[in-house]
């Protein structure tokens, strides 16, 4: 069992270095995202209940929900946890005491190591497949869940586009460049079942990937890349999205220098949490919406 709910929501930042470069989306998904940190708050945000008995009975069903084993809430959790850590995180204890400030970028340069096209694509599937798998742990979903996700991504807002967004820019765009679909769709199909096997990310999170075997857990991985490609690139179509675009923004919130933008992506890779932070704020909502739901 992981930390309980409320800990969780009430130990995410309000500053730091996620929060800067979510912040930074905003011009992506203007108005979706709110860093609402505090479980308290969080209920009264969801609900705009203001009476302080509903607020501690809906508290307390959002807790007995999340800590039941029959649900996947905690799964979840484990999930974006997981699938957050794959970069590992250099740093983050030095910019611990920088919380809200400008993080001088070039001073890393020295720590850090753009990973390889291929880890990327890697990394960056992983990841779609770990969103799937936790949207059907949320909602109670048997199977692969792939087919209900895309039935539903259509429909993402708040944390959970935001979090979306943030994939795309962080461990696609900027890495990666405008192509990075076709790149990321080149790897993918290339692999064998020993490229993921070998893989320290994959080794991670192969407990809770769908397939039977490495290879059809394989499957799974270029079945959830494949389903949400279109998505993807209509989503970077419609929203205008770039390279230049993005790290734009982000130079507003944070100090980098857009002439290194492979030691950008693997910076934010090593500062920040957005699948993790995103992540346990998505399931708050939903156990605070299912939860005055039932009351």
């Amino acid at each position: 069992m992981s930390k309980p709910i409320y800990d969780l929501i009430n130990e995410l930042p309000q500053s730091g270095p996620t929060v800067l470069a979510l912040q930074a989306l905003d011009y992506i998904v203007p108005g979706e995202w709110q860093n609402i940190t505090g479980f308290e708050n969080m209920i009264v945000a969801v609900t705009g209940e203001i009476d302080h008995g509903m607020i501690q009975q809906i508290g307390e069903r959002a807790i007995t929900l999340y800590n039941d084993p029959a649900e996947g809430y905690q799964r979840a959790v484990w999930l974006y946890q997981t699938a957050n850590s794959i970069g590992g995180k250099l740093g983050a204890a030095a910019l611990a005491n920088k919380l809200g400030e400008s993080i001088s970028f070039l001073s890393f340069l020295e720590h850090l190591t753009p990973k390889a096209d291929k880890l990327q694509a890697i990394d960056f599937v992983i990841k779609v497949a770990a969103e799937i798998i936790a949207y059907a742990k949320i909602n109670g979903i048997p199977g692969d869940g792939v087919a209900e996700f895309m039935g539903a991504v259509g429909d993402y807002g708040k944390e959970s586009l935001m979090r979306l967004a943030a994939l795309v820019c962080f461990d696609g765009i900027v890495p990666l460049g405008p192509d990075f679909l076709r790149k990321i769709e080149e790897y993918i199909a290339s692999l064998v079942p020993n490229d993921l096997e070998s893989n320290p990310a994959f080794s991670v999170v192969s407990s809770m990937i769908p397939g039977g075997s490495i290879a059809g857990q394989l499957g799974f991985v270029q079945q959830g890349f494949q389903s949400i490609k279109g998505w993807i690139g209509n989503f970077v179509s419609s929203r205008g999205i770039t390279r230049e675009g993005v790290v734009g923004s982000l130079k507003q919130y944070i100090d980098i220098s857009d002439d290194k933008l492979d030691y950008v992506a693997a910076f934010l890779d090593a500062t920040t949490n957005y699948f993790e932070h995103t992540g346990i704020q998505t399931i708050g909502r939903r156990l605070i919406e299912r939860a005055i739901a039932e009351i």
